[in-house]
């Protein structure tokens, strides 16, 4: 397959690009791909996404077009590549760091995930087997269906015998901004939030599709891959399924005057949309209703946090609270303007009070988190919130750990849903060699991550005197057990499923580091988005080889008056002087909920 690019290309292929592929593969060792990934990328200072799982990898990088076709010709070498469409387009070094941060153009990400797509929004539903995919019809052979509907064609009769439907894959958003349009056949919308929603779309609409010849596409074909494999596994009436190879961008290089596609092709890096050389404009501002389609100020729903089309002169005017069509239907049509109790950290604030953060969407999580390439979004009235496992302390546990956080889960409670568990090591019951009695006649369990040396934490039911006074840096000698404790993480995942980020408290933040580090280590990436760390401490341990753990993370602890003795001087986010500790009240709270909202 000859390479596209453009004409405009510098002459000693210095020019910047930006490439996207994908392929469909049995990966054999995924932390080998991993490794070369990383270092192939790095080594030609590459940027962006690429996501790796079982059945195959997704990839969206930028840089040097010189550097871009190094990277094609090595995975082409690869046999698991052949045949791949490697689309790469050349293009400005991006200019709004803002926008490029945000779609992953200002670093390089490299994770490892559970499926390549996510087409169910349910975790135990089975995904279609993409080797029942629809025929592939090239640029070339979609634009001449369209042109010949209700002709009959020898090359097309078998797909032409049938009424012709289009069906865009794609979700709301993308399609305000251009699509696919011919007198001669029906666009089907579905008018989605985000991708998982299309197959319940397919299903309730299953009539418009049955006895159909059905074309379908997308931005780059990826997610027709999936949708098609479904709509074919749904047996008779449901054969006839053809998807646009290449997506909407092939076909834009093959017809640059836009053919039967009307306005931009929305694209998930710094470029933010491509259009054709017609210059047509589809999209409209959502506030006042003028010809607009520019996506780049990053205006959101207040609700769902979808992306909305908002002209520069209606920017600002509604105190950049917006709400999208899709929320709007769902309430019937009422359009109210959201107050800030709406947002979905909103706190019992104190009249002189205020909060006003903007979301920006971030790239998904790995392992248990599938590859997706769109951003998180939220049901106008059960919003998504981020789900977060949390490791409570030395000689604590999770109910009482659950006790402790009681205010923050409250201040948080519209956007995050804590999970509490108990540690895996059950501590015995001791009291200060200075105490004349046991604190209490029924003591509750408490439990540890990390335990000392050669303890065989058998539990016991009767009070005992401590050997020695309680040192408040005993933390530091607990490493043992962490075989265990790792291990009773990972089959907590696995049971209660898909967790969105970690907190851990003291010796809960110290053991989160640490099987964060060890999943790196053995994975090449991390099952969590993001981590929080509260008067966490280093752990001078085997178990932790030194290297940094690569999470976004943020690391809270006491300082000052507090004199919180539990933790090192490690990366600092937010420091307070309230002790050992997780603060609750401003500004320590708008920085969590700040680091929070980039993960919505």
């Amino acid at each position: 397959m000859e390479l596209d690019r453009c004409k405009d290309d510098d002459d000693d292929g210095g020019g910047d690009g930006v490439l996207l592929y994908y392929k469909f593969f049995s990966v054999p060792d995924l932390p080998s791909l991993v490794r070369f990934y990383d270092s192939n990328c790095r080594s030609l200072a590459l940027l962006g996404r690429v996501r790796i799982a079982p059945d195959g990898v997704n990839a969206t990088v930028g840089g040097k077009m010189k550097s871009l076709e190094k990277h094609i010709a090595e995975m082409r070498s690869n046999a698991f590549f052949d045949r791949t469409d490697f689309k790469l387009a050349s293009c400005e070094h991006p200019k709004d760091e803002r926008v490029a941060r945000e779609c992953g153009f200002t670093s390089l990400s490299i994770r490892v995930v559970k499926e390549l797509v996510t087409f169910r929004s349910n975790p135990l539903s089975k995904s279609p087997e993409i080797s029942n995919a629809g025929r592939h019809l090239s640029a070339a052979e979609f634009h001449r269906v369209l042109h010949d509907v209700g002709a009959s064609l020898d090359s097309e009769a078998s797909l032409l015998k049938n009424q012709v439907v289009l069906l865009d894959a794609r979700n709301v958003y993308e399609t305000r901004i251009g699509k696919f349009q011919t007198p001669n056949a029906k666009t089907l919308d579905p008018e989605i939030r985000q991708y998982s929603d299309l197959p319940s779309w397919i299903d309730e609409h299953s009539g418009q599709l049955r006895g159909k010849s059905i074309l379908m596409y997308c931005t780059g074909g990826i997610r027709c891959e999936m949708a098609s494999s479904y709509i074919r596994s749904k047996g008779e009436g449901f054969e006839n399924v053809f998807q646009l190879f290449g997506g909407i961008q092939r076909y834009l290089e093959q017809f640059p005057d836009g053919g039967y596609f009307k306005g931009k092709n929305f694209v998930f890096d710094h470029r933010i949309s491509v259009g054709s050389l017609d210059g047509n404009v589809l999209g409209s501002c959502l506030m006042c209703g003028s010809s607009f389609d520019d996506y780049s100020s990053r205006c959101r729903c207040t609700h769902c946090r979808m992306l909305v089309l908002v002209c520069s002169d209606c920017q600002g005017k509604f105190s950049d609270e917006y709400i999208c069509e899709l929320c709007q239907k769902k309430d019937k049509g009422s359009w109210t303007k959201p107050s800030s109790k709406d947002s979905p950290f909103h706190l019992e604030l104190s009249p002189d009070s205020s909060e006003a953060i903007e979301i920006e969407k971030t790239t998904s999580a790995c392992h248990a988190a599938p590859v997706s390439e769109l951003p998180r979004s939220y049901d106008c009235k059960n919003p998504r919130k981020l789900r977060i496992l949390c490791l409570h302390g030395f000689r604590q546990s999770g109910s009482n750990f659950k006790g402790r956080t009681s205010s923050l889960a409250k201040k948080l409670k519209n956007a995050v849903e804590f999970v509490f568990i108990d540690a895996p090591h059950e501590l015995p019951f001791i009291y200060q060699p200075n105490c004349s009695k046991p604190p209490n006649e029924n003591p509750k369990t408490r439990f540890a991550w990390l335990v000392a040396p050669n303890s065989n934490c058998s539990p016991e039911k009767d009070w005992k005197i401590a050997a020695a006074a309680f040192d408040p840096l005993q933390y530091r000698q607990q490493t043992g057990g962490f075989a265990e404790s790792y291990d009773h993480i990972e089959k907590t995942i696995s049971k209660m499923g898909r967790f969105d980020g970690i907190l851990g408290f003291s010796q809960g933040a110290a053991m989160a580091a640490l099987f964060c580090e060890k999943q790196q280590r053995l994975y090449g990436a991390i099952c969590f988005e993001f981590g929080i760390f509260c008067s966490g401490y280093s752990v001078s341990s085997s178990n932790f080889d030194g290297d940094l753990v690569k999470l976004p993370s943020l690391h809270c602890f006491g300082n000052g008056g507090g004199q919180d003795r539990q933790i090192d001087n490690r990366a600092i986010v937010v420091e307070h002087e309230m002790g050992h500790i997780i603060p609750t009240r401003p500004p320590h709270i708008d920085r969590m909920k700040e680091f929070l909202l980039q993960f919505l």
